[in-house]
C-alpha cells in the first residue's frame, strides 16, 4: 500500500476545462496529498511524459487519467505510445472519457489501459467517481517504485 500522506503524482490529460475543474475539485474535496498536473492535448501529454521542452522538469506520474477525444493526438494514440515505451509502460493509465462506445472500451483494453471509466454527467457523481479512482490507486494498489 502507498503511504496516503505522501500522495501520488497524477497526470490528467483532458481538453475540457469543465472536466479539469471538476477533477481538481474532486482532488481538493478528497483532501489527499496527490499532486495533479494537467495537459490539454496528446502531443503535450507525450512531451510531459518524456520531459521534453517546457516539461523538462515535469514529475513522472504514478497514474495517468486519460481522455480519448483530444486535439493534436487522440487518447488512443497516447495510450498506444505510453504502453509501447519501455520507460513509460509501467505507469497505470485509466481512460476517463465520455465515450460509452463498445469499440472504444475494447480498443482501450487492447492497448493495455488499466481501467476504462465513463465520465458521469452529473457533477456529484463525477466527483465521486474521481475520488474512487483516487482511493483505489492511493490506498489499495501498489504502484511501481512505491
Amino acid at each position: 500500500m502507498t503511504d496516503q500522506q505522501t500522495g501520488i503524482e497524477v497526470l490528467l490529460v483532458e481538453d475540457d476545462p469543465g472536466d479539469v475543474l471538476m477533477t481538481r475539485e474532486a482532488f481538493a474535496e478528497h483532501k489527499v496529498a496527490n499532486r495533479l498536473s494537467v495537459v490539454s492535448d496528446g502531443v503535450s501529454a507525450m512531451q510531459f511524459l518524456r520531459k521534453e521542452g517546457e516539461h523538462a522538469d515535469a514529475p513522472t506520474p504514478d497514474l495517468i487519467l486519460l481522455d480519448l477525444n483530444l486535439p493534436r493526438m487522440d487518447g488512443r494514440e497516447v495510450l498506444a505510445a505510453v504502453k509501447e515505451d519501455p520507460e513509460l509502460k509501467q505507469i497505470p493509465v485509466v481512460v476517463l472519457t465520455t465515450s460509452e462506445a463498445e469499440e472504444d472500451v475494447l480498443r482501450s483494453y487492447a492497448l493495455h489501459a488499466n481501467a476504462y471509466v465513463t465520465k458521469p454527467v452529473d457533477f456529484d457523481r463525477f466527483i465521486e467517481v474521481v475520488q474512487q479512482i483516487d482511493d483505489f490507486f492511493v490506498t489499495v494498489v501498489r504502484l511501481p517504485g512505491r
